[in-house]
């Protein structure tokens, strides 16, 4: 009994305080949970690749309007806490990327508050530092604040300290200015490895890619309105993730009329 009571103790010391021991566990069995999936992690992202890939959604679709790059993304990278769709979801969410502030987003606010849409707004930080009324007022409105990165980076070209750094440098800046805790992140120009995915998900983010983007980030060469609307409203989709940049003054223009459209076609937003 002596004995079996010493191997008990020398099980708690070895996997830490926080450890709960159950009559019969071995020393690896008392590991908590967050303590194994830490050790499964780095031991994973080693031997992950670390191969660029440019993540697209294609225009190929199934029965249900989905484009089926983003499925395909979903069913290989789902395990790194990765999705480009909601397949859980039949509703629609609108994220706009935040690269730098070029007068439509209090525009698109305003629209948003019109139609009672929330959002998701992908952040730089340099972006959060100039605009922090704007950054206020979409957290104050409801709506979703998200990580794009402190320096906009792609992520696989970085070591895995950087790539951490590139976003735990971001969380902690709109922790510590708006007490914001944010859990979603896009990798700059939707550039990813394995690996880089694995190491945003041991900084407990979830990426987010999309299920729809079209050509609107040219401030320079904007879309056409009408023809921009058409595609808004006949995209819709099951789950969609629509990836929209608010520099687009195409986008603030049409952003009322998307949203009634898709509205008409049976759609709600998240």
């Amino acid at each position: 009994m002596k004995k079996m009571i010493s191997a008990l103790c020398l099980a708690v010391l070895l996997t830490g305080c926080s450890a709960r021991v159950d009559i019969g566990d071995t020393p690896k069995q008392t590991q908590t949970a967050a303590a194994q999936q830490a050790q499964v992690g780095k031991t994973d992202v080693k031997k992950l690749s670390r191969t660029k890939i440019g993540y697209g959604c294609g225009v190929l679709k199934d029965e249900k309007n989905r484009t089926t790059g983003a499925l395909d993304f979903n069913a290989k990278y789902s395990q790194y806490g990765a999705e480009a769709i909601k397949t859980d979801d039949k509703k629609i969410t609108l994220t706009f990327d935040q690269g730098y502030e070029n007068g439509y987003t209090a525009k698109i606010l305003d629209t948003l508050k019109e139609k009672k849409v929330r959002a998701v707004f992908f952040l730089l930080k340099d972006y959060a530092e100039k605009n922090p009324d704007l950054v206020r007022r979409m957290i104050d409105e409801g709506h979703i604040i998200a990580n794009h990165s402190v320096h906009h980076y792609s992520m696989p070209t970085l070591d895995d300290d950087t790539c951490k750094k590139e976003i735990t440098e971001m969380h902690s800046y709109i922790s510590d200015n708006f007490g914001y805790e944010m859990k979603l992140f896009r990798p700059p120009m939707g550039e990813f490895s394995e690996a880089s995915l694995a190491l945003t998900q041991e900084c407990g983010y979830k990426t987010v890619m999309w299920s729809f983007a079209y050509a609107d980030w040219d401030t320079k060469n904007q879309p056409d309105r009408e023809q921009s609307l058409k595609k808004l409203i006949d995209s819709a989709h099951e789950g969609a993730v629509y990836l929209l940049h608010s520099v687009s003054k195409t986008n603030a223009d049409i952003l009322a009329q998307a949203i009634d459209g898709i509205r008409a076609k049976g759609f709600e937003f998240s």
